[in-house]
This record gives structure tokens, C-alpha cells and sequence, in this order.
């Protein structure tokens, strides 16, 4: 492990979208930072297209809804195709993070030569020529502050990741006001993916100090707001500290990244077809509690903030987390979700070769341990 000299030292590189609007209403701010632009594509989902109206856009509008919850490949090639067809200037994502996502691609691809395959990976777009602007409607991803997007292959089930700073958004907006209607069972499971973006941050190989202050802030948002979020979702304080969390959790990705957890989580959406935030939610405490021997100022740290025992033993941060998101209304069982004890073993070795997220966990991590956490998290 760094010492806190070298982790000072150590050179990362920060960036975040030029504007942020933040606060009650700020959706209707973007109006007159759009009206610039004459042809806008708005990427969203059925139930979050409605808020275009609020946003007050002048020129030729096309709202794209066909969005699945974990977007392929298919699906990305069909919002090309109608950007293509449209011929946007700005490009807003309006939703959660797959739809955000969708859109980062959008504003990078539609006016070129490359294909999603062609991009995989970090630093391959070419170029950007068309505006972007995010409008997260939950508080999880945090996707509206970076710079990768994520898509589905039909044929193997993996996640490819796509990362550039060209997907940076030019403006993001913050508006609790859109999260009002997120029902309680997805606010908590997409609060706890927050969460775990700063505490998989925080407990890194690749730990910052800078980040460390970002993750810090962002787990006790969720520790102090979460459950509030969830017991009142027009609770506006709530909402925007939940905003904020997932935000600040979204930064932690860009120098940082996630490790383990979000390895374990990804053949829980891909196989079982869990959404992510309920995936991340169910691995969460095995996870925390995993790393807790290699990380126990830190463990106990987070476990402060959530205003948990104070402790970094492994069985008591485990029941403790298990007993937080449980509390919060999750279903914390894999069984209960249709995992078969026969799945588990090839998704144990699926998650174990995710080696760009393995490879940041602060404890290794064999398959077998990979599989001893699902089998904890069948009960």
C-alpha cells in the first residue's frame, strides 16, 4: 500500500463538465444555455421525456425514448441512426445513467466514421463536434460527471467501456425536482451504487487524496440523506444531497475508478438482468467487508459515516451493511432475485477476469473468493 507521501504525489488527472446547475428548478436554466443551438436530440426513456418541456428548448427537438435499462449494442446503433437522420448540433441525455451514457456516445459518433467496437477502451474517439449536455433524473450513476459510457455485447454478455474525454458534457444539471417520482425501492438501490462509487474510490490501490475528499463528501451525503430519500421522495434537502452524493461519486470514477464491487455486480445485471443499482446494492456489503482487512481506517471511516459501528471486523461490517441497505428496503437475497446455486460459478470466474476493475480492489481476489461472496449473498 502508498504511503500517504507517494499516494500525495502521485500524478492523476481531474476534469469535470465546464457548468454545473444545481438547485430546485435548474432544468430550466439549460433553455437559454441551449438556445446557441438550432437542432437538439434529446436521449431519454418513457417516463423521463416529459421533463423536456421544462427545459424550454427553441429550434427542431427530437426526443429518443427506445432505451433499454441495460443498452446493447442494437440499441446504440439505433439512436445513431436516427441522430444521423436528424443531424444534431447539441445532444442532451435525460435520465438515469444507461440513458446518459447512450448520449455521450451519441454526441461522439453520430457525425463520423467510428462505431461503438471501434472505440472500446480508453482514449479511441476520434473527436467531438457536437455539443453535449447531461441531465441526470436519478441519484446514482454520477454519469453525467465523467467520461465513460457503458454498452452491452448481445453476444458475450460484457460490458464494453468507452472512455474519453471528448464524452465530456459540456453542462450538467442537477435539479432534484426530476427525482421526485423515482419510487422508493430504486432511489434506495441507486443511492446505495452512489455509494458505492465513493467507497470503491476511497478504499482503492489508486487512492488520491483529492478523491479521497470527493468520496468522503459523497458517503456522508448518502449516510445523512439516503434514508430520507427513500422514507419521502419529495423531501427536496434529501434529493439534492442524494444528487449531490451520486455526483461527487461520479468524479471519484474518472481518476479512481471502481474495483471489485462493481466487477461482482456486472454479471448480476448482465445474467440475471438485475438493474445496476440493485445489483451493486446486493455485493455492497460483502465487498466492503472483504476489503476491510487491508483497509480498516478507512473501513471504519465509512462505516462512521453511515452511522454504523465504528469497526472494521469483517463480520461486523458485513452484518452492519447487509442491516443499513436491508433497512432501506433492498432485497438483499440473490435467491430471492431467481440465482440459481449452479450460476454461480461461471459468473464467479466472468467477474474475476473484469481485470480493469480486479486489478484496483485493495485485497486480491481469487475466483474462489469471488464465489464464496455469492454464495454469502444467495441467503
Amino acid at each position: 500500500m502508498s504511503s500517504p507521501a507517494l499516494s500525495m504525489a502521485r500524478a492523476i488527472t481531474l476534469i469535470q463538465p465546464a457548468r454545473l446547475e444545481i438547485g430546485v428548478g435548474a432544468i430550466a436554466r439549460l433553455g437559454s444555455w441551449a438556445s446557441a443551438y438550432r437542432r437538439i436530440f434529446v436521449v431519454a426513456m418513457a417516463p423521463t421525456a416529459g421533463f423536456v418541456d421544462r427545459i424550454g428548448l427553441a429550434g427542431a427537438v427530437e426526443t429518443y425514448v427506445d432505451i433499454p435499462p441495460e443498452p446493447d449494442l442494437p440499441a446504440v446503433e439505433a439512436v445513431l441512426a436516427a441522430a444521423r437522420q436528424f443531424k444534431p448540433d447539441l445532444v442532451i441525455g435525460l435520465g438515469g445513467g444507461s440513458v446518459m451514457d447512450v448520449a455521450k456516445l451519441v454526441a461522439v459518433l453520430w457525425d463520423g466514421e467510428q462505431s461503438v467496437l471501434d472505440v472500446v477502451g480508453p482514449n479511441k474517439v476520434a473527436g467531438r463536434r457536437t455539443a453535449l449536455a447531461q441531465v441526470p433524473t436519478t441519484s446514482g450513476t454520477g454519469s453525467e460527471a465523467g467520461i465513460r459510457a457503458l454498452v452491452t455485447n448481445p453476444e458475450t454478455l460484457a460490458k464494453l467501456a468507452v472512455e474519453s474525454p471528448f464524452m465530456l458534457a459540456d453542462i450538467a444539471v442537477l435539479d432534484p425536482e426530476l427525482t421526485y417520482s423515482v419510487p422508493a425501492a430504486v432511489t434506495a438501490a441507486t443511492g446505495i451504487d452512489a455509494l458505492a462509487h465513493c467507497v470503491e474510490a476511497f478504499t482503492n490501490i489508486k487512492s488520491h487524496p483529492l478523491i479521497d475528499g470527493y468520496a468522503t463528501l459523497g458517503i456522508e451525503l448518502v449516510g445523512k440523506y439516503l434514508a430520507r430519500a427513500v422514507a419521502d421522495g419529495s423531501d427536496t434537502e434529501a434529493r439534492a444531497g442524494m444528487m449531490l452524493a451520486s455526483y461527487y461519486g461520479g468524479v471519484c470514477l474518472g481518476p479512481v475508478n471502481t474495483a471489485a464491487g462493481h466487477a461482482l455486480a456486472y454479471p448480476l445485471g448482465t445474467r440475471l438482468k438485475l438493474p445496476h443499482g440493485l445489483a451493486n446494492a446486493i455485493i455492497f456489503p460483502h465487498v466492503l467487508a472483504f476489503n476491510a482487512p487491508d483497509r480498516p481506517e478507512k473501513t471504519a471511516a465509512i462505516m462512521r459515516a453511515l452511522g454504523l459501528p465504528n469497526h472494521a471486523d469483517e463480520r461486523i461490517v458485513r452484518a452492519s451493511a447487509h442491516e443499513f441497505c436491508r433497512q432501506l428496503g433492498v432485497e438483499m437475497s440473490l435467491a430471492a432475485h431467481g440465482a440459481a446455486s449452479d450460476d454461480l460459478p461461471s459468473w464467479a470466474a466472468e467477474a474475476h477476469a473484469i481485470r480493469r476493475l480486479m486489478d484496483n480492489n485493495p485485497r486480491n481476489m481469487s475466483v474462489e473468493d469471488v464465489l464464496s461472496i455469492y454464495r454469502a449473498a444467495m441467503a
